[in-house]
């Protein structure tokens, strides 16, 4: 199975994104494989806006911003072993994880 894994990570909080893709750079060096990452892609902001109260004051206005951070990382040359270590690894809640083999 010489193939190669591409993994496209979501999150909001930039912390936890970033600690998911250390473990899974620190799991690809123990096998021993070579990989390209963590890759930062553009950050998605989506803006809402709310009424503070809904019956008066339409001018008084919240505003929220959501963002969505996202990484990509490519691990080249893998072997059965490599995909058992990314199987059982655990990762923190709140990360979007995407594999494909290739």
């Amino acid at each position: 199975m010489a193939g190669r894994i591409r993994i496209r990570l979501k999150a909001f909080d930039h912390a936890l994104i970033d600690q998911a893709a250390a473990d899974i750079v620190r799991t690809a060096e123990k096998t021993g494989r070579r990989f390209s990452g963590p890759i930062p892609l553009p950050t998605k902001a989506a803006a809402v806006d709310r009424a503070q109260e809904p019956h008066i004051d339409k001018k008084s206005r919240e505003q929220f911003e959501l963002k969505t951070h996202k990484r990509l990382i490519d691990i080249l040359d893998t072997r059965s072993q490599t995909v058992d270590a990314l199987t059982k690894l655990d990762l923190p809640a709140g990360v979007d994880v995407e594999i494909k083999v290739q």
